[in-house]
């Protein structure tokens, strides 16, 4: 091990945090599709195998190669529009020697390691108006190509973690403040033009997704069916849950109230077998990981290992929201995984990388913080 990493500097809590995040998920993923199981607990050792090599790797060194990130993330969405393969009405994968993988995960966990390079590069110009419409040019893109396939959750999730990094890296709030003053009347503006007939701006099944999240009981059979049994089984768990691997028929795993329930609608299956209790357990560890995530960036050596670190926790913490979100009915239902505990080998893989990353600018941090949690 090289002498410049403290091990005292290594989060152990952190990885036990996502380990045990993945573990969870792994059992219920167990429960909603035992097929997918054993794949997904191969993911996790995957996942735990390239965390620790990242970890012992100089993210300076690794934000060298940041034009490289930036062109393969490209290279591979364009190969999605090219040939991508679809499902339910999405074209989001391809296929490269047998193995099939989405590239819009691995272009989050690209994103942030361009960006923080980029941001690092161009810190003492960050409130130049200039410098701002050069990193939309790099980004805007990227995030065209993840909309049109279409995959507007991932689209919303990209531009967060954007936004987040451009922030911590110093954009001036004039500039927020005339783009707000800008895009919330264009919003309003662009949302009634959306749920008008005829509309061209969005899928004809995105638009009835919005449409059944506002008018639930109109499409309670159609576009909000998953939706509406979701929230059922989420109520119906109360305080304990109906138990793991129920055999009730009228549970929504049981009864195939919910397509694809290892998926997006995971948390469903949680709060129906295990509860309240089961479904605050992901929202605390999900909800320790960021804080931990935060923590280290705080510490950080540079401004890069705070960059990386405010990507990686915008990704996870806006990402497990938007998911929850959706279950629960606070959302429209956009089609996004849970991290660490939805179904999923290229999202499990990306996360623990970016996860490593992130342990890697804990042990390179110069300055020794207060633990959050001893």
């Amino acid at each position: 091990m090289p002498k410049k990493y403290k091990l005292k500097n290594f989060d152990f809590l952190l990885v036990i945090f996502a380990i045990a995040i993945s573990t969870y998920g792994i059992f219920i993923i167990g429960s909603a599709r035992e097929a997918y199981q054993k794949r997904q607990s191969i993911g996790l050792l995957i996942g735990v195998i390239v965390m620790l090599i990242a970890a012992f790797i100089d993210y300076s060194t690794v934000l060298i190669f940041h034009w490289f990130y930036y062109i393969a993330s490209t290279v591979l969405l364009l190969a999605v529009v090219v040939q991508g393969r679809g499902s339910h009405g999405a074209t989001r994968w391809i296929n490269i020697a047998g193995i099939q993988f989405q590239p819009s995960s691995m272009a989050k966990l690209l994103l942030i390691l361009f960006f923080a390079k980029l941001i690092m590069k161009y810190r003492a110009k960050m409130k130049r108006t200039g410098v701002i419409f050069l990193m939309l040019g790099f980004f805007l893109p990227q995030w065209y190509l993840i909309y049109r396939e279409p995959d507007l959750s991932t689209s919303i999730v990209f531009f967060l973690i954007f936004a987040s990094m451009i922030l911590i890296g110093g954009i001036s709030w004039k500039f927020i403040i005339a783009v707000l003053s800008v895009t919330v009347p264009l919003s309003v503006l662009g949302i009634m033009l959306i749920l008008s007939p005829n509309q061209e701006i969005i899928k004809g099944y995105q638009q009835d997704r919005i449409l059944a999240w506002l008018q639930p009981d109109k499409y309670a059979s159609t576009e909000g069916y998953q939706q509406q049994n979701s929230i059922v089984a989420i109520g119906s768990g109360m305080l304990r849950g109906k138990g793991y691997k129920n055999n009730e028929v009228g549970s929504v795993k049981n009864g195939n109230f919910i397509a694809e329930p290892q998926t997006d609608f995971i948390f469903a299956i949680v709060g129906e077998e295990l509860g309240f209790i089961g479904s605050m357990t992901i929202i605390i560890l999900d909800f320790l990981i960021v804080l931990e995530i935060l923590k280290i960036g705080w510490g950080s050596s540079d401004m890069s290992g705070t960059l990386i670190c405010s990507g990686v926790a915008a990704h996870i913490g806006f990402q497990t929201f938007m998911n929850i979100a959706v279950t629960t009915g606070l959302m429209p239902n956009t089609g996004i995984p849970l991290p660490f505990v939805s179904y999923g080998l290229t999202e499990l893989i990306c996360l623990f990388i970016e996860i490593g990353v992130v342990l890697n600018v804990g042990l390179l941090r110069e300055r020794d913080n207060v633990r959050l949690f001893e």
